[in-house]
């Protein structure tokens, strides 16, 4: 494969693209809005710079103009007619991926590949959408995507082994390895650290501890890089609030009735890092 072609410029879609570019592919990334593509261009620039202070074997550093030029930052979906291979990574909400999926399905050639990232939506619901279920399947990145060396891939119910060996072999290009796991909502990573999460958030609105000390006690007691409430601010509380409406509807359970204290940030506007404000200040 030659060119693979990204939908969504957010956070986790500027990732995977400089990932994708910094493996020597050809990029196409796709979103609505010509402001959020040039916002997306200056941030993954930014990100390549800084990656560079980092690496170790300076003569492996890339030089981020090379980078950027292998990126096709378009509005226009029509596009990603030459792409073999789409990562498609919209926010947490059904009707905006149903409408995306209804699209390229007629856009993309027959035998591309369509990977969601997705943290909680069934990937066999959105192969439903598609002509294609075989060639449907569950990437989940995680955050900040080019640092990060294991990828959650999701087996949906008609996902053929020739797409997932395919997705197997693309991440190893991109320097990752990948978990496979079946298609249930949530899969595994967010079906579990969603549950912290929110928990976390009922703890700090019910005043029995501050985000600081529930965040210590996980680190400093249990051994975690990062506390609950810390990783919810990283992935942006938006998305931890669209992530337990998905778990919610899917299984009909009370443990994943969201936190009102999230609810009220949100809305709000303390969505995170994004922000600049969540649980914590940037």
């Amino acid at each position: 494969m030659k060119t693979i072609g990204v939908i969504g410029a957010g956070v986790m879609g500027m990732g995977v693209a400089q990932n994708l570019a910094q493996a020597g592919y050809q990029v196409i990334l796709v979103d609505i809005a010509t402001e959020i593509l040039t916002q997306a261009r200056k941030e993954i620039y930014n990100q390549i710079r800084l990656q560079a202070l980092f690496q170790k074997n300076k003569a492996a550093v890339l030089d981020p103009d090379s980078i950027i030029a292998q990126i096709n930052f378009t509005t226009d979906y029509q596009q990603l007619k030459t792409a073999e291979y789409i990562i498609e990574n919209a926010t947490e909400k059904w009707e905006i991926k149903a409408k995306i999926y209804q699209t390229i399905d007629q856009i993309c050639h027959p035998d591309c590949i369509f990977a969601v990232n997705t943290s909680c939506i069934s990937i066999t619901k959105i192969a439903s959408l598609t002509k294609r279920p075989t060639k449907v399947i569950g990437t989940h990145y995680m955050n900040p995507v080019p640092m990060k060396t294991t990828v959650e891939t999701i087996r949906g119910f008609h996902t053929s082994d020739a797409t997932i060996e395919t997705t197997k072999q693309l991440l190893a290009t991109m320097g990752k390895e990948c978990i496979l796991v079946n298609d249930y909502p949530g899969f595994v990573s967010n079906r579990i650290s969603h549950l912290f999460m929110n928990e976390a958030a009922f703890v700090v609105q019910d005043q029995v501890a501050s985000a600081q000390e529930v965040d210590d006690i996980f680190k400093q007691c249990y051994g975690h890089k990062m506390g609950p409430l810390e990783t919810a601010d990283l992935i942006g509380l938006d998305t931890v609030v669209n992530s337990l409406e998905v778990l919610y509807e899917s299984y009909q359970d009370p443990k994943f009735r969201c936190c009102p204290l999230l609810r009220k940030m949100v809305d709000a506007g303390l969505l995170g890092v994004k922000s600049g404000e969540g649980f914590y200040t940037y």
